[in-house]
């Protein structure tokens, strides 16, 4: 435990008094999702349409052309990408640590991501080689995640 949580909660535990002990937090939330494959990710797809994202599902065969199709429609001619990403991107321009002015004059960034979870719309990023630093992610307005369907599931605990 942090020194800093550790005076916070002996502050908490001498403000309550002596013999007085916090209540128990219940535990019994889902840790695990029930959903079948194709029910998580008609949700995952749902809740990201709720967020207006575009979504283009693929094959792996088919994903350089959805990739390439995507950024055409979007105008995105020149895209930083991480150093680990798989796929070929047109326009690729590698970050090797391009500082902040320079990743903005781009038109977008393409990632991987970690982790997926269906019943939040939430895309997880932990700057793996596929996803790249989180300034590369965060400063160009355009961001294209490939998220693989192995990737996607259906609760926060289970991310």
């Amino acid at each position: 435990m942090s020194d800093a949580r550790a005076e916070v909660l002996a502050r908490i535990r001498r403000a309550l008094g002596p013999g007085v002990t916090a209540p128990a937090v219940p535990r019994d939330y889902r840790t695990r999702g029930d959903l079948g494959r194709a029910a998580l990710l008609e949700l995952f797809t749902d809740r990201l349409v709720d967020y207006r994202a575009a979504v283009r599902p693929a094959t792996a065969a088919d994903l350089p052309a959805v990739l390439a199709a995507a950024l055409a429609e979007r105008g995105a001619e020149r895209v930083v990408v991480p150093p680990g990403l798989p796929w070929a991107v047109p326009g690729a321009v590698a970050d090797a640590d391009l500082p902040a002015t320079e990743l903005d004059r781009l038109d977008g960034v393409v990632t991987a991501c970690a982790v997926a979870v269906a019943e939040t719309g939430t895309i997880v990023l932990d700057a793996g080689p596929d996803q790249g630093r989180r300034s590369s992610t965060l400063v160009p307005d355009y961001h294209l995640c490939v998220v693989r369907a192995d990737q996607v599931v259906q609760t926060v605990p289970e991310a």
